[in-house]
């Protein structure tokens, strides 16, 4: 991954559902607390395990979502443009839950946790706000596990 120092990330940040609700002059100020990166196809973006330090917001390109061991990995999903990945690294300090490659070549909006910190306390309603986004799609992601789950396990008698 490699950092595009000289982009606009405000001009990006209509890719990204969870930023929606913000207005222009928000939109301007939270950019200061995000990095724009680019990616090539094939490239491992972060390994199941790995300490989770920052979340992705894909603005070009695909990746895929594995869990697993390298070498027999499963692929869990594929997220394109205007999804995101890795958000629970800026609420916990827990290990990544799966591992990310890309499919294709493209671009992230990436924030750290350390930077949403930062955000919260210089910004603290916007901060808030993205918070409770962040929730909602932790709260979908979990609810539509939790239906998977359910298909496949036996149906107790």
């Amino acid at each position: 991954m490699k950092e595009i120092r000289d982009a606009k990330i405000v001009d990006y940040l209509i890719y990204v559902n969870l930023f929606d609700d913000l207005k222009p002059k928000e939109l301007e100020e939270v950019s200061g607390f995000l990095r724009l990166i680019e990616f090539e196809k094939g490239e491992m973006l972060f390994r199941e395990s790995a300490k989770g330090e920052f979340a992705c917001f894909i603005v070009e390109g695909e990746l895929q979502v594995l869990k697993g061991e390298a070498g027999s990995e499963v692929e869990i999903a594929t997220l394109n443009r205007g999804r995101s990945i890795g958000e629970m690294s800026v609420i916990d300090r827990f290990p990544r839950s799966a591992s990310v490659r890309s499919v294709t070549n493209g671009k992230l909006i990436v924030l750290h946790k350390d930077q949403f910190e930062a955000l919260l306390e210089e910004h603290p309603r916007i901060g808030v706000r993205l918070l409770l986004r962040i929730a909602r799609l932790m709260s979908l992601n979990l609810r539509k596990t939790s239906a998977l789950l359910a298909e496949v396990l036996p149906v107790a008698e």
